[in-house]
């Protein structure tokens, strides 16, 4: 009975009204669902959206790396390779005493006749370390040149400095010569 006397009571509500209740039940209805379902979503979207184009753009960033990395990995090679080279060229530093008694056989196979022999404190350099040695021989003019020739001719770096080349007398063919020979070993 109760359920009759609701359903009379809407009965009695005017038609615009009963259209009103309808449209505004609906409005409510569309509005519960925009709010709870379709904003939040469409925000998500949004969001995903511009995660997929970053994504894109640093998958592109990534393919032009992929297309250069050929380039770069052999430019590393070559400049590795050419990094071993010069490690050749620089003593490490259990080749030092060698590397100078190689030094004084050059001197004697030249004829010259060692006065001084004496390493010098190391200079620390970037990524070297230099290791100069004093060096006082005497022979004519002719061994020292020779001499000179052969430390140049060497497969290890080693320069000549600071020469000075003086008569042993008036005179005299025999010369002392004074210099610097300076080696060098990789710091690393």
């Amino acid at each position: 009975m109760a359920d009759l006397s609701f359903f009379e009571k809407i009965e009695k509500i005017k038609m615009i009204y009963r259209i009103l209740i309808l449209a505004g039940t609906g409005i409510l209805l569309i509005g519960l669902f925009l709010f709870l379902f379709y904003f939040p979503k469409a925000e998500q979207i949004k969001y995903l959206e511009m995660e997929i184009s970053r994504l894109d753009r640093e998958i592109q960033k990534a393919k032009e790396t992929v297309k250069t990395l050929a380039k770069f990995e052999a430019n590393y090679a070559k400049v590795e390779a050419e990094f071993q080279t010069a490690l050749l060229l620089l003593p490490n530093e259990r080749e030092i005493p060698s590397l100078l008694k190689n030094i004084t056989d050059l001197g004697a196979e030249s004829n010259l006749k060692f006065v001084l022999f004496s390493p010098k404190k190391e200079v620390i350099r970037d990524f070297y370390i230099e290791i100069p040695v004093s060096i006082n021989v005497t022979g004519n003019y002719h061994d020292v040149a020779v001499f000179f020739d052969k430390v140049g001719r060497m497969t290890r770096i080693v320069n000549i400095i600071d020469v000075s080349i003086q008569p042993e007398k008036s005179l005299s063919t025999i010369l002392n010569t004074k210099c610097t020979a300076v080696t060098y070993r990789f710091k690393g």
